[in-house]
């Protein structure tokens, strides 16, 4: 599900971008935004995911950090979209703190993982491979997003998007690794 609702949003940005027959304002200055709707899909994407460790983890003291942390991660959004308009506007803020929640969780599955005995192998576990892409992806997006927000000097910031594109690469090659070797069996 997840995997088509990604690619339906990349393609409706795309049109909304691109193609003038598809827009979501009728003043001509904002025919181009599509902020809306990279903004639902990052809140969808982290709640999807945050969903999907609470219920692998085994612990019940991580499965209730992880349901604290959906709360407090759409609280977020919520704030951020009363300060800022996410109709036109990034809601920067709110995606770092979801990515850094995201890169926690990951880590505390990582360590529930290890600490299993005995230790399960994880190469043909689709989920050790998501979350090896979720990891990389969000650790520099979340410090990529930081730095943009303190507003550096532009010679800084040209290194960032190609770092971005290579993360994001990454972590969908990742995903991609665990689609074709993983085993039903091993997923948990």
């Amino acid at each position: 599900m997840i995997i088509i609702y990604t690619f339906f949003t990349e393609l409706l940005g795309v049109l909304i971008k691109y193609n003038n027959n598809f827009q979501f304002f009728s003043d001509g200055r904002y025919a181009w935004h599509n902020v809306i709707i990279y903004n639902v899909y990052q809140i969808v994407f982290f709640i999807f995911f945050f969903e999907v460790f609470r219920k692998v983890t085994k612990k019940p003291s991580i499965k209730k950090q992880i349901r604290y942390l959906s709360i407090l991660c759409v609280v977020v959004y919520i704030t951020n979209a009363i300060i800022l308009n996410p109709l036109h506007n990034q809601m920067t803020h709110a995606h770092i703190i979801g990515s850094i929640m995201m890169v926690y969780i990951v880590v505390m599955y990582f360590l529930e993982k290890v600490s299993e005995e005995p230790a399960p192998p994880l190469k043909f576990n689709l989920l050790f491979w998501i979350s090896s892409g979720l990891i990389i992806f969000y650790t520099l997006f979340s410090i990529i997003s930081t730095i943009y927000l303190l507003d550096f000097d532009i010679g800084i910031q040209i290194y960032f998007r190609p770092l971005l594109l290579t993360s994001i690469a990454l972590m969908y090659g990742l995903m991609i690794v665990g689609l074709l070797v993983g085993k039903r069996k091993a997923f948990r």
